[in-house]
């Protein structure tokens, strides 16, 4: 690809506080961050700050500022829309600020802003304790906790933005602050659902939750069952009480053929657990059941092959569900019988309990009644992405005929302009008034907003 000479000399020219032993515009340093979970994406920054410490983000924040360099922050680098690079412009990489320190007593955990769920899990599991994360250990905590969270911990302690006390953040002026409850509240209510869209997270301090064990693992079910599976699934989701959180994923089984997964999470007392995991042996004739007890940092670590880097494509799409509707269950089907790649797949997520009891005009995230999160993931060898972006298109559209309005503001793509548009509900007007406030010049792009968010 053909670099931008100007943009490159304008980014590296010196600039006040910027560390010139962090800044790079090529070599294996360079490369390493460019290297992000989706494949395709194809940014060339002109510059990149490997940042060590709030004042380096400071430092980077300005000096974006003072060049006139579009400015992004790489962490997990899972977006699969790869807005952690931006072409041409400055990345703050914060791979290198990853401590997590646990105060036992309190049950929190400061964590830096690089750090992954699979940190924040190993620095709290020897403790007992968890905290709620999603279900790929390698995906960036602050990024993923900003938008919501996903998880198999929801339906006891909510969604990981949920759990969020307080946090440092850079706004677009430099200034580094804290928000929580007390400090700059409204700017605190934004980024609990709003995403990285108002300032970079230095640190953040979550609450952690005593788990110890769970009953978790998998069950398979051909695809030629899933449809009875689903039904009878759709009623057990729906009286499920909090300790109980199941993802359905469509995807190919080892034997090469498509196949439904149940990936069942129970996080109360192991006995009373059994039966409701019984209930999910028996939905079908299961051709895999690998369901036991475990700790929650296991658990994770069961899909740590989804987050691997491995140079394959990406193509996202996303829609909220009112449930396992007839139509969408027939749409999740036909979603398994014609896979275009041994690598795609849908993987639904279940919201209910401790998420959807808390209001929604408490946080920025705009869904809180019961329902499910599908993420549909074509993912491909390099090569012709045309089929796989088809596929994906047409499970989207499939399940629109039921969608709820709007969608899960960490999947959306940019272009996702009807979905962005109702993604935050009631609470987007005072979303984009604290965009307004606090970034009025639309420095940070993490996540999609409406479009009235960069108005003037």
């Amino acid at each position: 690809m053909k670099e931008d000479v100007s943009a490159m000399a304008a980014a590296t020219e010196p600039a006040d506080g910027l560390d010139p032993r962090l800044m790079v515009t090529s070599g294996p340093a360079y490369e390493d961050t460019c290297r992000i979970w989706n494949g395709a994406v194809a940014s060339r920054p002109a510059l990149v700050v490997r940042a060590r410490t709030p004042d380096d983000v400071r430092a980077a924040v300005r000096a974006a500022r003072h060049r006139d360099l579009p400015l992004s922050v790489r962490s997990g680098g899972h977006d699969w829309a790869g807005r952690s690079l931006r072409h041409d412009g400055l990345v703050i990489d914060l791979t290198g600020m990853r401590q997590v320190t646990v105060d036992v007593g309190n049950r929190v955990a400061t964590v830096v802003g690089g750090a992954t769920a699979a940190d924040v899990i190993a620095a709290a599991a020897p403790h007992g304790l968890a905290a709620v994360t999603g279900t790929v250990g390698s995906v960036g905590m602050a990024g993923l906790t900003l938008g919501g969270g996903y998880g198999l911990l929801n339906g006891r302690f909510g969604l990981a933005v949920d759990n969020l006390l307080g946090a440092d953040l850079v706004l677009a002026d430099g200034r580094l602050i804290t928000v929580d409850e007390e400090h700059e509240p409204e700017l605190f209510w934004a980024v609990r659902g709003g995403g990285g869209n108002f300032g970079v997270v230095t640190s953040m301090r979550i609450r952690l939750h005593a788990v110890d064990r769970m009953l978790a693992g998998m069950i398979a079910y051909p695809l030629a069952q899933a449809t009875k599976v689903l039904d009878q699934l759709s009623e057990i989701l729906v009286a499920a009480p909090d300790e109980l959180t199941v993802q359905s994923v469509i995807v190919n089984g080892p034997d090469g053929a498509p196949a439904l997964f149940l990936m069942p999470a129970w996080c109360g007392d192991l006995t009373a657990g059994e039966a409701h995991i019984d209930e999910l042996r028996r939905l079908g004739t299961p051709v895999l059941v690998q369901v036991g007890p475990m700790a929650y940092e296991d658990l994770l670590h069961l899909n740590d092959a989804q987050g691997e880097v491995t140079g394959n494509h990406v193509t996202a799409r996303t829609r909220w569900l009112p449930g396992f509707t007839p139509n969408g269950i027939t749409a999740l089907v036909e979603a398994g019988d014609t896979l275009t790649s041994p690598f795609s797949g849908v993987v639904v997520h279940h919201f209910h309990g401790a998420a959807s009891r808390v209001p929604v005009e408490s946080t920025a995230f705009g869904l809180r009644q019961d329902h499910l999160m599908a993420e549909v993931v074509g993912w491909w060898a390099p090569g012709d992405g045309t089929p796989h972006e088809a596929w994906a298109d047409s499970v989207a559209g499939a399940l629109a005929a039921d969608a709820l309005p709007g969608g899960y503001p960490n999947m959306l793509g940019p272009d996702d302009h009807a979905q962005i548009a109702d993604a935050y509900g009631p609470n987007a007007a005072r979303l984009l008034a604290a965009k307004a406030r606090f970034d009025s010049d639309g420095v940070f792009s993490a996540t999609s907003l409406p479009r009235a968010a960069t108005a003037g």
